[in-house]
């Protein structure tokens, strides 16, 4: 999936960044953020930190004291479905934003400077569906890769890969590898020969309540046992646990309606360090 600083590494490294087109960032925009902050550091042991004040009440979440993810809070006037969206990264954000435009994609916001943290935008690819772009300055991004409460993968639900996977390779450049096989229509996106997100056309099973959408999967150590503090803790299951090409899977919802899936990845049971490095995560991260 994404890439992350390895065992080597240390917190604030600003030689560490990721390559542009991987995703770097996620983050959820919810009404409640205390009771989202309960949710989430309650499942995944996640701690709190405020992130930029410019983007409105905003916390940054922690693990292990290194950054995985961002939540923040909805004007109470905007009826927005809430979401994880992930950013993919850039070294001028306004230059891909040009060309999202030209290749068929719409800029919602920005770009914008999140103080000194990044310069972001949040766009949507021709499907509709919903990702960010950051330029890295003193954020450079997720800070942490391998472990339970991390994002592991990154996967487009919409109504047909070819077209939608053309757009992000020709803003991001990334290269496609797709399934052979007239029942499956579902494209890897490569970063230097490394996979690093997933489009998959699901045609009419999309949920009418969202259409197109990105969706985060984050490491867990047992699927099973996560699944039944999802319940507990309010939230809901909407596809049980079940194995696929990438570990044992299941998607659920927050208690807010926000969709994510939860994967305990062979790879991860098979890492022998706990931390694990860029060059075992399917990114494109570099540290110079």
């Amino acid at each position: 999936m994404t890439e992350a600083r390895g065992p080597a590494d240390r917190e604030g490294d600003a030689h560490v960044r990721y390559t542009p087109g991987a995703p770097c960032w996620v983050s959820l925009m919810v009404h409640g953020l205390a009771a989202t902050e309960e949710f989430y550091g309650t499942l995944f042991g996640w701690e709190f930190r405020p992130g930029p004040q410019q983007l409105g009440p905003y916390v940054r979440a922690l693990l292990d004291g290194r950054e995985v993810a961002g939540i923040g809070q909805l004007p109470p006037d905007r009826h927005l479905p809430v979401a994880w969206t992930p950013y993919l990264a850039s070294d001028d954000v306004d230059r891909t934003a040009d060309t999202i435009r030209l290749c068929g994609g719409t800029v919602g916001v920005g770009p914008l400077d999140a103080e000194d943290a990044g310069r972001l935008a949040i766009c949507s690819d021709p499907s509709g569906a919903v990702f960010g772009v950051w330029q890295a300055a003193a954020h450079q991004g997720i800070g942490i890769a391998g472990l339970p409460g991390t994002p592991a993968w990154h996967e487009l639900l919409t109504f047909e890969s070819e077209r939608v996977a053309k757009f992000y390779g020709s803003v991001f450049g990334h290269e496609h590898e797709a399934v052979v096989s007239a029942d499956i229509d579902h494209v890897t996106l490569h970063l230097d020969g490394r996979p690093v997100a997933g489009v998959h056309g699901v045609g009419t099973s999309l949920p009418r309540d969202r259409g197109p959408h990105w969706l985060t999967y984050f490491e867990v150590a047992d699927v099973d046992e996560a699944l039944r503090h999802v319940a507990g803790l309010g939230g809901h299951v909407l596809k049980p646990a079940a194995e696929s090409a990438r570990g044992h899977v299941a998607t659920v919802t927050d208690p807010a309606g926000a969709r994510f899936a939860l994967i305990q990845s062979r790879a991860a049971a098979e890492a022998e360090l706990p931390e694990r490095s860029c060059d075992r995560y399917d990114g494109g991260c570099s540290g110079r």
